[in-house]
């Protein structure tokens, strides 16, 4: 799986006018997957500045000053999901911008096999801002859960952003 292409996407928000961006955040998030065939994301309920509403994500977060991107999927990975994973490959990036914060997101996904589930280390704002929880979905299901939580803006961008990963990860597999 070394040798795979990656995908590269540059998606505008469509959601929200822009007015400018005045900063970049480089982040990671992974398709994991298992043996079984399932694949695991996170549930965020939110009720912020984006406005309400509950939402499928892949997990991941953001990189930290000096820390790899590999490094930090795992450190995210391990908060999010309590999972220590294998990462196969990258997937590509997508570019996505979010102009009501007036940022611009680089996305990098990468493929990864779960190994094992431990303990989650969520911060405060993932616990109590986001409720974070975790969700293990058929692919199917995962398509039909994206589908259902673009009913709201946010919800549009995260789908726009992340339906091609996960199906770039099936083709994959």
């Amino acid at each position: 799986m070394e040798n795979i292409s990656e995908i590269r996407i540059e998606l505008q928000d469509t959601e929200w006018d822009f007015t400018y961006t005045d900063h970049d955040r480089e982040i990671v998030r992974a398709i994991v997957f298992d043996d079984e065939g399932y694949y695991y994301f996170v549930r965020a309920m939110r009720d912020d500045h984006f406005g309400k509403a509950t939402l499928i994500e892949t997990s991941g977060g953001g990189v930290e000053d000096n820390e790899s991107l590999t490094c930090a999927l795992k450190r995210e990975l391990k908060e999010e999901l309590g999972a220590d994973v294998q990462i196969l490959c990258k997937i590509g990036v997508v570019d996505d911008y979010y102009n009501l914060i007036h940022r611009h997101n680089i996305n990098n996904y990468y493929l990864c096999r779960l190994l094992s589930f431990g303990e989650k280390h969520m911060t405060q704002e993932e616990i109590e801002s986001y409720h974070l929880s975790t969700l293990k979905m058929t692919y199917d299901e995962a398509l039909a859960e994206y589908e259902r939580c673009a009913d709201t803006k946010l919800g549009r961008l995260v789908a726009n952003r992340e339906v091609p990963v996960l199906r770039r990860a099936k083709e994959l597999l």
